[in-house]
């Protein structure tokens, strides 16, 4: 169930456990018998954990239309309180904040972030770093993934997407690409192999590539200094395609750890350091 902002997928509170991307609820590890629309309310309730959710709210997603605008609000309505705060921290400042959306984030956030004052959109642009005589192009969508969901392309379409912002970068040699996908059979996109029904084949032991064709094979062409990813949340690490460095920090927000990358870009000679951190 992708989509929320608030919500990792994976809640643990009590003795149960839901892990909203596989539709699963369990008690001390068993799954429990749970239909798809008290599924839906039980992400709504976390989603507003903390907050008084009523009858009328409750009966208002009665269908799936009604469930799909009351994400969308959701999620918009925290976009719009985390811009304001990072207007108050940032305005006036000398640190840019640069935001793209991922496959899972609705279009809806896209005009948000285009107008908000103190940070900058950067899907399909190519992004002067200041001070670092380095620029950046970013992607936010991926190849097709099982869930359908709402940033994802045919691999062609990926490439063509790429092609189009390269061709406006004026030094590949001190680039960096932010595309969401991480490039195909790297190490960076092993992902639970799923079977059928859409659950992780022995509990989640077998790994399979999962990244873009369309990303590893633009890397490989491009051979940008730095190309960073994310989307794969279990494939923490890093790569060398190439030239080229590629970064994929992991995500373990679901247990409350931040995982990041700080980058350390030499303006004079165009060395870039990394470090992959938790916190």
């Amino acid at each position: 169930m992708p989509g929320l902002v608030n919500t990792p997928q994976v809640v643990r509170f009590g003795v149960f456990e839901v892990d909203l991307r596989a539709g699963e609820l369990r008690k001390k590890g068993v799954k429990l018998r749970l239909q798809e629309q008290p599924l839906r309310v039980l992400a709504v309730l976390l989603d507003q954990r903390g907050d008084i959710v009523t009858r009328e709210e409750l009966d208002q997603l009665s269908s799936q239309d009604a469930i799909d605008q009351r994400f969308n609000a959701e999620m918009t309505h925290s976009l719009d309180r985390w811009l304001d705060m990072a207007d108050g921290k940032l305005r006036g400042g000398a640190i840019p904040c640069i935001l793209n959306g991922g496959n899972d984030d609705i279009f809806e956030i896209d005009p948000i972030l285009e107008s908000a004052p103190s940070v900058t959109f950067a899907e399909g642009k190519v992004i002067d770093l200041a001070g670092t005589g380095f620029t950046m192009i970013s992607m936010g969508y991926t190849n097709p993934t099982p869930w359908d969901t709402h940033r994802e392309a045919p691999e062609e379409e990926l490439a063509a997407r790429i092609d189009a912002v390269a061709a406006r970068v004026p030094d590949m040699n001190r680039t960096v690409f932010n595309f969401h996908a991480p490039p195909y059979g790297t190490g960076l996109d092993e992902a639970p192999e799923l079977d059928a029904s859409m659950r992780p084949t022995h509990g989640g032991a077998v790994m399979k590539p999962v990244g873009s064709t369309a990303v590893r094979d633009a890397i490989l062409k491009y051979q940008p200094s730095l190309s960073v990813h994310g989307h794969i949340h279990e494939s923490r690490g890093v790569a060398k395609l190439g030239r080229t460095r590629t970064v994929n920090p992991g995500s373990s927000y679901g247990d409350g750890v931040l995982q990041a990358a700080l980058l350390d870009i030499n303006p004079k000679n165009g060395k870039i350091k990394y470090v992959l951190v938790n916190g």
